[in-house]
């Protein structure tokens, strides 16, 4: 949460913000990020800084593999990665594991 605040006020910064009203984060399902620590972590982080009072929104990411053999992109459950179709553990995760800022509400 730490590098998000500084991404955010620093994007603040450069475009000449006085307040952030919102924070939106794309969390992948494998990023092993727990929401609702997060959420507690963002308002104990964000206090005393112009992003105090903003909202954070969380977009979630599922997690997408491919099977080389196949060429078939298919859902990652638990974390496993097996293709449905074959049988073979794929080893090209094509997303879930995001933890980026995707965008900020800047007054």
């Amino acid at each position: 949460m730490d590098n998000v605040r500084e991404l955010a006020l620093e994007q603040a910064r450069l475009h000449g913000a006085s307040r952030i009203d919102g924070i939106t984060l794309r969390i992948g399902a494998l990023a092993g990020v727990e929401p609702e620590a997060l959420r507690f972590a963002f308002e104990v982080v964000m206090a005393g800084s112009i992003a105090a009072t903003a909202e954070l929104h969380v977009q979630a990411v599922a997690a997408e593999a491919f099977c080389e053999p196949c060429h078939l992109s298919f859902a990652v459950e638990s974390g496993l990665c097996e293709c449905p179709r074959c049988g073979a553990i794929s080893r090209r995760l094509l997303r879930g594991r995001e933890l980026e800022l995707a965008s900020l509400e800047l007054v």
